[in-house]
């Protein structure tokens, strides 16, 4: 009993193993697969190219900003990171209200013009008329241009914008979802828990 039952555990375990590292690829791959579209989407329809950010930002050092945001709002927010796509509950708010940046609270789109993209970030087609949003074109990856959504007030990074969006703007601004609070129009009202399809 010992033997055999030591082998199965080992290949049982080896099969976990090796489950969670294809699992693992399979997420990393498929987000790169998500920036190579959008990133074709948005060559085929590129316009004149960006200025570059000419907006001059609340200054604060990156210590006082991190004693203001969390770790995952820091590296967004500051470091220009990425979260991982549908980790943010307002991929799935449906409330009426206004969406604001974390860091400094500052007004950038209606829940009216948000929609259900299927990239697992929040998207809208536009931002609120006279938002201090900067676009400021992001050529860190050489072979995959982007133009970057950047909140001009504190110069926070918030995700990017795409070409492929819906009428009548025709624009996706992808946002990551920790860039973001949401202020509910009735503070009384309850999030809708979301359905899993």
């Amino acid at each position: 009993m010992p033997k055999k039952t030591t082998d199965y555990a080992k290949t049982f375990g080896f099969a976990c193993l090796v489950l969670g590292a294809s699992v693992g690829a399979w997420i990393l791959f498929d987000m790169r697969l998500l920036d190579m579209r959008d990133a074709a989407i948005s060559r085929v329809t590129a316009q004149a190219p960006l200025p570059p950010q000419a907006a001059a930002p609340t200054k604060r050092t990156d210590a006082e900003w991190k004693k203001i945001l969390t770790p995952e709002q820091f590296h967004i927010l500051r470091e220009k990171g990425t979260e991982l796509p549908f980790s943010s509950p307002l991929d799935h708010e449906t409330r009426p209200g206004t969406y604001v940046s974390a860091d400094c609270g500052i007004p950038l789109f209606r829940s009216e013009q948000k929609y259900d993209s299927g990239t697992g970030w929040p998207s809208f087609w536009a931002p609120i008329e006279g938002a201090s949003l900067s676009l400021v074109a992001d050529d860190s990856i050489p072979s995959d241009p982007r133009t970057e959504v950047v909140e001009s007030t504190c110069g926070s990074h918030l995700g990017r914008v795409f070409d492929d969006g819906p009428a009548p703007t025709g624009k996706r601004y992808c946002m990551n979802g920790t860039a973001l609070r949401f202020i509910p129009d009735d503070p009384t009202a309850q999030p809708v828990p979301s359905v899993t399809k």
